[in-house]
């Protein structure tokens, strides 16, 4: 029920409606070049419009009224890119002039405290469901911006992919003939010198050409899986790499257990380990590490998983630096193409597995899971 008091507020502030109005647009923290510039005015009407009828609408209706208008005004804010904090600031400037102008009225201030509950109800709801609104619309303008930014990202590897594929497929047929020469050379001429450091070197680039054809997906078109040793595929990578840990002086410490026969692509895992490796051996070989060291040690799982540890004893990967790693065309060489453990991660996902690292000043550890039963 609506007391004299009330009606003799209300007829007061319908009277000095425009006034109070002006007043607060006049005081606002505003940007000149805000879009709405021209409707702010109208929305301090609006909202005063609902104050001065509170008492002709149901609560729930009330609430309804507050909601509408708080999201339209908070989709106004959104689109002007307006400091939330300067809006909220803005909307409290206005409840503080109206009662400012309640000493005007001559009413006693006990008879005055239910209009201003009414009053402080109306701008808190208000201001609850604008923040509410507001910042659920920037949630989503920011979570739309990086859809565009992931998508277009994804968009140049595929290019990068289709480019690279192509390029190297050309580059690769010679290559293989180069190679086809050294072996006719090294039949010929056992004894001639550098035939096997030319052999090592082009299998390296080989194995870096393999590693830009992975991002393509295209040469897995027609291949099958296979069964493999875990343990002699590492004894090969080993093998393999023994001229740059022979260079390098790095020592090798192997604690696996029984060979176990995997299913999948074998050329890819051992790509892993070989990237692996070689990363630590530079790694080792760059810092000048006394007693440079690498340790290789698998452990079973539940007889699910077997896991297989890379350590080396190099300086420790910086905890900024340990989440963005596996990142495409992430690198810290001069010459690096960042693509080497990003492929490494996406062959041990395509398994089935996982590929992580954990890097502590005295040691730096990947540890490479893969399922033992069938893919």
């Amino acid at each position: 029920m609506i007391t004299g008091e009330q009606t003799e507020l209300i007829a007061f502030f319908k009277k000095n409606k425009e006034k109070l109005v002006q007043e607060w647009e006049n005081a606002i923290v505003v940007n000149h070049g805000d879009p709405f510039l021209r409707k702010i005015h109208e929305n301090g009407e609006d909202l005063l419009d609902v104050l001065l009828n509170v008492d002709k609408l149901p609560k729930e209706e009330l609430l309804v009224t507050i909601e509408t208008l708080a999201i339209e005004v908070s989709e106004e804010r959104v689109i002007a890119n307006v400091n939330l904090g300067d809006f909220v600031y803005n909307v409290n400037l206005g409840r503080t002039i109206l009662y400012r102008y309640f000493g005007e009225i001559g009413i006693p201030w006990p008879d005055l405290q239910e209009s201003m509950n009414m009053i402080n109800f109306c701008f808190d709801k208000f201001l609850y469901y604008a923040v509410t609104h507001y910042s659920e619309a920037k949630n989503k303008i920011i979570e739309e911006k990086t859809m565009v930014i992931d998508s277009t990202h994804q968009d140049r590897l595929t290019l990068l992919g289709q480019m690279t594929s192509s390029f190297i497929h050309e580059f690769r047929n010679p290559l293989t003939s180069v190679q086809g020469f050294i072996q006719l050379l090294k039949s010929d001429y056992p004894n001639m010198r550098y035939l096997e450091i030319i052999s090592g070197e082009l299998d390296q680039l080989n194995f870096r050409i393999s590693q830009f054809l992975l991002l393509s997906k295209k040469e897995l078109i027609g291949k099958e899986k296979d069964s493999y040793g875990i343990n002699k595929l590492i004894g090969e990578v080993l093998n393999f790499l023994y001229p740059s840990i022979l260079d390098s002086k790095v020592k090798i410490k192997k604690e696996l257990v029984e060979d176990i026969t995997l299913n999948g692509y074998a050329d890819e895992i051992r790509q892993v380990f070989i990237n692996i490796i070689f990363n630590a051996i530079d790694v080792l070989n760059h810092h000048g590490i006394p007693n440079p060291t690498i340790e290789i040690i698998s452990s079973l799982d539940n007889k699910q998983f077997i896991t297989i540890y890379i350590s080396n004893n190099g300086p420790a990967i910086p905890t900024e630096l340990q989440k963005t790693i596996f990142e495409p065309f992430f690198t810290t060489k001069k010459l690096g193409t960042g693509l080497g453990l990003f492929v490494c991660k996406e062959i041990i996902e395509k398994h089935k597995g996982h590929l992580v690292c954990d890097s502590a000043p005295d040691k730096t550890t990947f540890s490479i899971s893969l399922p033992i039963s069938n893919l």
